[in-house]
C-alpha cells in the first residue's frame, strides 16, 4: 500500500502542475516532463490495483480507473474498507 499511495501522491500532484502550466506558461519543457510522469504514475496506480494478490476492498479496482484522482479515492476506500468476509 505504500507505494500505492506514493504513486497516487505523484499522480495527483502531476495533474495539478500540468493544469497549472496550461493556465499560466503553457512552457513545453514542464508539460514534455510531467506529462510521461503524470502517465506513468496514473498506470502504476492502475496496476498495482489490478495485480494485487491480497483480498481488494471492494470498488477498489474501479476508482482507481478515474484519471487523476483515482488513485487518492482508491488509497481512502481502502483506509476505511473492510476486506470481503470480514
Amino acid at each position: 500500500m505504500p507505494v500505492l499511495r506514493f504513486a497516487s501522491a505523484v499522480e495527483a500532484i502531476s495533474l495539478v502542475v500540468l493544469l497549472v502550466n496550461l493556465v499560466t506558461l503553457h512552457a513545453r519543457p514542464v508539460s514534455a516532463v510531467v506529462g510521461p510522469l503524470h502517465g506513468a504514475a496514473y498506470l502504476v496506480v492502475i496496476m498495482i490495483t489490478l495485480l494485487a494478490r491480497a483480498p481488494i476492498v471492494p470498488g477498489v479496482r474501479l476508482r482507481a480507473l478515474i484519471p487523476g484522482i483515482g488513485g487518492l479515492l482508491a488509497v481512502r476506500r481502502l483506509k476505511r474498507g473492510e476486506t470481503p468476509g470480514q
